[in-house]
């Protein structure tokens, strides 16, 4: 006899086959019945007696069916895109996957920093032209480097930074919890300016919220020096597109590395298509081959919890129903 049905949603699985994810959870929980809906029917007609589902993504038709839902267990970093409101009213606790991606997605922003530090895109340019012509690298140590957004990736971002010998600033809704950079201020305010008027290297790797939607705006862009660089990797919103056109088209900054875009995807003929130093990735530093492993060890972790005192509550990475104020 199992314990509970845990649904996986094809839709759920990140671009790692769903077949793997509904393994790598069997594997933890040999006691659940763990069933894989690999078309939207089977999603209508399975999710009606799940007791959890593990997902990217739940609409509102979903939602209706899941009459025996207590768990929904999702494994994108963010939660902005969930019906929470409606989780909270049905009492559903609905987990995150932060944490999954803090070691692919800190290796996207390193590496994207190193890239203009040491104008790895120059010599890609000249190679591809089979020039050998000479230029100049710069160097990343003693710069400064601005991390916005202190969670998983930010943190594993900041240990990743360390050897190279720079100053971080961190920037969080709480500044008083502190933060493993040398520096820590909250969104907005005179601090805030004053730590983007001498960063280097602004990393975005925050949650799209109402505080950080625009918060890279004209405004910013003017007060950053013209050798900064903007990398993203959060959401498209946090950074005023236009604004960022205008930057870059009028060198108020450096250059950009973008992993998300407002529009996304990014129209064929946006303009930050065509500048050489802003350099487009399509949404992919989440990607890793360890996906699935970790989002079924964050599950598997929960419900030995739920075994343990009964309830679905005071979860790893909870953001809604019973226990999450």
């Amino acid at each position: 006899m199992t314990d509970r049905t845990i649904l996986v949603l094809k839709r759920g699985a990140h671009g790692v086959p769903a077949s793997e994810l509904a393994e790598a959870i069997l594997e933890r929980r040999p006691a659940d019945e763990v069933v894989l809906a690999r078309t939207r029917s089977e999603e209508l007609e399975y999710v009606e007696d799940a007791d959890v589902v593990a997902s990217g993504g739940f609409d509102d038709e979903l939602l209706a069916r899941a009459t025996s839902l207590k768990l929904f267990s999702g494994f994108a970093a963010g939660y902005e895109h969930l019906p929470l409101a409606e989780f909270e009213d049905r009492g559903v606790a609905v987990t995150t996957g932060s944490g999954i991606h803090g070691p692919n997605m800190a290796e996207h922003l390193v590496g994207a920093v190193l890239v203009f530090s040491r104008r790895f895109d120059e010599g890609w340019r000249r190679a591809n032209e089979r020039r050998w012509d000479h230029y100049e690298g710069g160097e990343l140590q003693g710069s400064t480097v601005t991390v916005v957004g202190l969670g998983a990736i930010g943190t594993a971002t900041v240990e990743r930074l360390e050897p190279f010998g720079v100053e971080t600033v961190g920037v969080r809704y709480t500044p008083g919890k502190g933060g493993p950079t040398d520096e820590v201020v909250g969104f907005g305010g005179p601090a805030f300016e004053r730590a983007l008027a001498r960063t280097d290297y602004l990393l975005l790797a925050c949650p799209l919220t109402e505080t950080t939607r625009g918060l890279v705006d004209a405004e910013a862009f003017e007060t950053l020096p013209s050798s900064a660089v903007l990398v993203n990797v959060a959401r498209g919103p946090v950074v005023d597109t236009d604004a960022l056109v205008d930057a870059v088209r009028g060198s108020q900054i450096r250059g950009a590395a973008l992993d998300v875009t407002d529009p996304e995807p990014l129209p064929a003929d946006h303009p930050l298509w065509s500048f050489d130093d802003v350099h487009v990735t399509p949404h992919m530093a989440g990607s890793t081959p360890n996906y699935f492993e970790r989002a079924a060890d964050i599950l598997a972790r929960n419900l030995a919890r739920v075994d343990e005192t009964g309830e679905y509550r005071d979860l790893e990475n909870q953001v809604a129903g019973p226990g999450s104020d």
